[in-house]
């Protein structure tokens, strides 16, 4: 399998950020999802510690995956036949994952930041952890874990009709072994 993306399969470096990409968020979705739930402070704190890095680790990687669609690689050509339609979504949802990341991670950091918390986890400074609802990026994070999660299931439900359905071999494109679709 080619580093780089060919005109009917994706490149390593873009199949490995995607999936590396995914479990991460899934991962970040559970954890933060839980933390909100979570009422005792320690507890908290140590579902948070877990979490914010790994928040850190996904923006680190849209990054790179920005980058290098930008300067390295090229997305391989639609699949044939595809309506416009699809394709105009598939774009506008790739897009929406790129926003809602970028937006949580600001939110994210804008929290730590602002409460403080990121001193009392990281740095084991004395205190309690705030109440994340008193800050204003706290809504927003919230917005974007929601938007993240429908954007997950529109995303996966697509590909699993690609695959299932029109057997176009769109999903092998975004695996390891590459693969020709149509």
């Amino acid at each position: 399998m080619p580093v780089k993306s060919t005109k009917s399969a994706y490149g390593t470096i873009a199949v490995t950020i995607h999936w590396l990409s995914a479990i991460l968020i899934i991962a970040l979705l559970g954890s933060g999802f839980r933390a909100a739930s979570t009422v005792d402070p320690d507890a908290k704190a140590q579902i948070l510690a877990v979490h914010a890095p790994l928040g850190v680790a996904i923006l680190l990687l849209t990054v790179a995956r920005i980058a290098w669609w930008w300067f390295a690689d090229r997305k391989p050509e639609s699949v044939p036949d595809t309506p416009a339609w699809q394709d105009i979504s598939a774009r506008a949802v790739h897009l929406l994952f790129y926003i809602v990341i970028l937006g949580m991670a600001a939110s994210g950091i804008g929290m730590f930041v602002l409460s403080g918390a990121g001193q009392i986890i990281f740095a084991g400074m004395p205190g309690q952890l705030p109440d994340f609802q008193n800050f204003l990026p706290r809504t927003p994070h919230g917005f974007g874990a929601r938007a993240m999660v429908l954007l997950l299931v529109v995303h996966t439900a697509a590909a699993l009709y690609h695959h299932f359905v029109k057997k176009d071999g769109l999903l092998i494109r975004m695996w390891f072994r590459g693969g020709k679709a149509g």
